[in-house]
């Protein structure tokens, strides 16, 4: 016998207890591109402000003793999670990108933070 989503092994339904709450409802999906900056705030939980990146043309580059550089981003190499992203520009965490420094790995979650970092890879 084949199981059938949402459904108990006799057939019965299974009966949702109760709705999510607003919070509980997942946001739209942000797509963090490469090109010209742009950022967006949203008003969350609380009265607080969460800020997030919609496009990005530099990366905040943490060097081994312990100095930032801001770098521009030439161009993405490849995103490990998805090939397909790397194809259409689309920077997620642990992307792989060219700069002029040499290839650097974003170790942030862009969509979340508004702010791109990553590390030197040799």
């Amino acid at each position: 016998m084949s199981t059938i989503k949402g459904r108990k092994i006799s057939g019965g339904k299974y009966i949702k207890r109760r709705k999510k709450k607003s919070y509980e409802i997942a946001g739209q999906k942000r797509i963090v591109k490469l090109g010209e900056e742009k950022r967006k705030s949203k008003k969350t939980v609380g009265g607080n402000k969460k800020t997030f990146l919609l496009k990005a043309k530099f990366v905040n580059l943490s060097e081994k003793n312990k100095k930032q550089k801001k770098v521009e981003i030439k161009n993405v190499l490849e995103t490990p999670s998805n090939r397909f992203l790397a194809r259409q520009n689309i920077i997620t965490k642990g992307t792989i990108v060219e700069t002029e420094l040499g290839k650097v790995k974003i170790t942030n979650r862009p969509s979340q933070e508004g702010t791109l970092n990553g590390i030197l890879l040799k």
